[in-house]
């Protein structure tokens, strides 16, 4: 799934770019240049790198779930059946990113083979989803779910492919 990639090498500018990204995705390239002490030139050529080398994947906005009626987030642990697991994990991998209940999508060592994080409007939400989008599948051997109280991100995590 994940390529093994060498670290890009980043020195301290481009490590203080990334810091301002991950705390404003929508500073101005005027903003980041004064928050860097460099001219604005410097500062694009700098982020547009970054964005080339793949460092900085994209831009994202941070959504209030609640606000879109979907305040009820989940976090389901899901564990495939033996057999030809790598059919059955790429499989489940496209068939429930696509959902639209899922926010992140994890594929985990450990217990589960998967963790899914969702937001849904309430409890018969999450039952349906697992019932429904999980459980019905051929290669699903378990789910465990868990309910999310509260959370803090720190930055938004690439996706694993």
């Amino acid at each position: 799934m994940a390529k093994n990639l060498r670290p890009a090498e980043l020195d301290e500018l481009d490590e203080r770019i990334v810091e301002i990204l991950e705390q404003d995705g929508r500073i101005t390239n005027a903003d980041l240049a004064v928050a860097l002490d460099v001219a604005p030139s410097t500062a694009h050529s700098r982020m547009r790198s970054l964005v080339e080398r793949g460092v900085i994947r994209g831009f994202h906005a941070s959504v209030d779930h609640n606000r879109l009626g979907r305040g009820l987030q989940a976090m389901v642990g899901v564990t495939l059946r033996p057999g030809s697991r790598h059919d059955a994990i790429v499989q489940f991998a496209d068939e429930v990113r696509r959902l639209p209940e899922v926010l992140q999508l994890f594929f985990v060592g450990g217990v589960d083979d998967f963790l899914v994080h969702i937001a849904v409007e309430g409890s018969s939400d999450v039952r349906r989803f697992v019932v429904d989008h999980l459980s019905a599948q051929q290669s699903v051997a378990s789910t465990r779910t868990s309910i999310i109280f509260e959370y803090h991100r720190n930055a938004v995590a690439a996706p694993f492919q």
